[in-house]
């Protein structure tokens, strides 16, 4: 069993900063990968931003050149740098943690990001 435990959302301004950071505890020697996804009102959950144990990164389109993923194994963090945000960036952001054989998935509580314009 992995926990997650996320912080650092809030409400900023258009063009703001923000960083939000997942602590993980538990088997988290069986993590192969973290991430992070977001949901906004009345839409889907969709990925943001993950990084490997390995050290490789994806990003979405949307948010590509902005955020920045990084994970701090020392302190069995994770953080994602979300720079010049939007609007559009507004929603519930999920810290997640897929662990490898058995593969399975694991979330933070959310954490509410809201940019105004």
């Amino acid at each position: 069993q992995v926990q997650l435990v996320e912080s650092g959302g809030g409400l900023v301004q258009a063009g703001g900063s923000l960083r939000l950071s997942c602590a993980a505890s538990g088997t988290i020697f069986s993590i192969n990968a973290m991430g992070w996804y977001r949901q906004a009102p009345g839409k889907q959950r969709e990925l943001v931003a993950c990084i490997f144990s390995g050290g490789s990164t994806y990003y979405a389109h949307s948010v590509k050149g902005r955020f920045t993923i990084s994970r701090d194994n020392a302190k069995n963090t994770a953080f994602l740098q979300m720079n010049s945000l939007k609007p559009e960036d507004t929603a519930v952001y999920y810290c997640n943690a897929r662990t490898r054989a058995p593969i399975s998935d694991y979330w933070g509580q959310g954490t509410q990001v809201a940019v105004s314009s």
